[in-house]
């Protein structure tokens, strides 16, 4: 990337952080919650920082451009000035002010979101009783923070917690970035990732002359350091430097998602989301890939999503039909036989366990039909209908299955071809739920916007591993005519022998059947005395000469003294 390409990059990299800053002080300053305003001022002051450094990288100036004497001592090929920075320093300090900073001030003073300490107590009631509900007589006249509405397998967040007093929300980010990761390279086809500098592996030359006439070499050594040699001026001098750390797609991904307020808000103050979304992306990047024992494998990922929420559940359907489509029943067959036994360990069992509780806590009260109204109260469709009394609500409920059967309609009469179109449907599914549960709230956004990403960067790279389509070009209309000395040749331009002569022709423009009228041939060029039969330009734009007596043949390059084969 040349400078002024680098200083672009730049400018676009500082107005995407002024945008993220004024984000987060926009959350700030309107929010009631503490934990969106701890999260909102810390990460306004960090984007901020961003955005002014990315400035001042852009108009730094290039490393080693002051003088060429300077560029000629340089080892190495040039830097890309601010592109480095870019992708990996300013990502990996992104993360840190947006989420990392933010996540141990809240986890220190102990404010967190109310699904936080949800989880918590569930994990409790998990080791003490044998179950994350309380039961419905417990539930009488309790408010909504005595109440848990996520799937049995969200408590296992929680046990840290009571074990070891670590906070719920490190292992929602653990498993959200593991799972995202993992499912970008797994989704990129293993493509090679460029841009990754390491000091292990095959030495890495450059030719000559191209940094001061010199021919460098880079041989790997420990420590993270690569020891330079410059053969040059008769010095042998040997020099270090070292390689800061590149970044391959996958991580600069992870890291871009990881420090957008997108993902970086419900890290810090919640995110029982993350875990959730990480592994329908992972399920969704097996599901796609052709092997015949990956469609097991997405469906024990799956069954595992679908044991911690009901958002889970959709993505079912949709791999089923995608595997359907790619690789017929079988294929189905096995998505089945992965989830089934983990959501008989994760759902059938508690229900065995505790019915009663598992009813009333996460399908009554997400639906709004418990006896304490749920707090997610975000003025969405569902939501304003579910306020006009049990009319409303009944009507919200009749939409929201409308909706997933016109989704279900779709899988059957148009059903995704590949894992971006997969999941784009299940983002547009989620979305349509999101807008028509009689409780939601605008923090389930971040499931299609993460699927809508993640599809995009699935069909980046497949673009990318593809081979090229092979295009059949028509045959050549020129040929070329050695006349003169043997280093020159004129071209000959025959379009005119292509073209259909008069009167060969009908009106529609086929030639009429008969004998191939005679062509004229171009007239054989004059030899030269030096030159003897089989003399001419060759196929590798040599000349070859004819062999003198009890000699082998040299080979003349155009333009240079004869070279022996010998």
């Amino acid at each position: 990337m040349n400078r002024t390409a680098a200083r672009r990059t730049a400018y676009a990299a500082s107005a995407l952080w002024t945008v993220c800053a004024f984000f987060a002080a926009l959350t700030a300053a309107v929010t009631s919650l503490p934990p969106h305003r701890v999260w909102g001022v810390l990460a306004a002051c960090g984007y901020a920082a961003l955005a002014l450094a990315s400035v001042a990288a852009a108009r730094r100036p290039a490393p080693g451009a002051s003088s060429a004497r300077e560029t000629t001592r340089r080892a190495g090929p040039p830097q890309r000035g601010p592109t480095l920075l870019l992708t990996s320093g300013f990502l990996l300090l992104g993360c840190g002010l947006a989420v990392v900073a933010p996540l141990l001030v809240l986890v220190f003073t102990g404010s967190a979101q109310e699904e936080v300490h949800v989880v918590h107590r569930a994990g409790a009631r998990l080791l003490t009783h044998g179950t994350p509900y309380l039961g419905p007589d417990q539930l009488a006249g309790a408010d909504y923070t005595a109440y848990n509405p996520y799937l049995p397998g969200m408590a296992l967040f929680g046990v840290p917690q009571r074990l070891l007093g670590l906070d719920a929300r490190f292992g929602f980010a653990a498993v959200f970035l593991g799972t995202v990761a993992l499912s970008l390279r797994i989704a990129g086809g293993h493509a090679p990732e460029t841009g990754r500098s390491s000091c292990r592996g095959p030495v890495s030359r450059w030719p000559a002359g191209r940094f001061g006439g010199l021919r460098n070499s880079v041989a790997p050594t420990g420590g993270g350091a690569a020891r330079v040699r410059s053969a040059g001026a008769g010095t042998g001098a040997t020099r270090f430097r070292t390689r800061a750390p590149r970044l391959g797609p996958t991580g600069r991904r992870t890291l871009i998602l990881a420090a957008s307020p997108l993902v970086a808000l419900p890290m810090a103050v919640g995110g029982d989301d993350l875990p959730v979304l990480g592994l329908v992306c992972l399920g969704l990047a097996l599901a796609g890939r052709p092997r015949s024992g990956a469609a097991g494998r997405a469906g024990l990922v799956l069954g595992a999503a679908c044991t911690l929420k009901a958002t889970a559940w959709p993505a079912l359907p949709v791999v089923a039909a995608l595997l359907a489509v790619r690789a017929g029943r079988p294929a189905v067959l096995r998505l089945l036989g992965g989830a089934v036994p983990a959501l008989v360990v994760g759902v059938l069992l508690p229900a065995l366990v505790d019915g009663p509780g598992l009813l009333a806590n996460a399908v009554r009260f997400p639906l709004g039909l418990a006896e304490a109204p749920s707090p997610a109260a975000a003025p969405l469709p569902g939501r304003l209908l579910a306020t006009l009394g049990p009319a409303g609500h009944l009507c919200a409920v009749a939409a929201l299955v409308l909706a997933a059967l016109l989704i279900g309609g779709s899988l059957l009469l148009r059903p995704p071809r590949d894992a971006s179109g997969a999941a784009l449907r299940l983002a547009l599914g989620l979305l349509a739920a999101m807008a028509l549960l009689p409780a939601s709230r605008f923090g389930y956004a971040v499931y299609p916007a993460v699927l809508a990403l993640w599809a995009h960067w699935r069909t980046l790279d497949v673009r990318r591993t593809e081979p090229a389509p092979v295009r059949h070009r028509p045959a050549a209309t020129t040929a070329y005519t050695a006349v003169g000395p043997p280093d020159t040749a004129q071209v000959r331009d025959t379009g005119a022998l292509l073209a259909p002569r008069a009167g060969a022709a009908g009106g529609n423009g086929h030639r009429r059947p008969g004998p191939e009228p005679p062509r004229e041939s171009a007239p054989e060029p004059e030899r030269e005395p030096w030159q003897g039969p089989g003399a001419g330009p060759h196929a590798d734009r040599d000349e070859r000469l004819s062999p003198a007596p009890g000699r082998h043949r040299d080979v003349r390059p155009r333009g240079r003294t004869p070279v022996s084969t010998r």
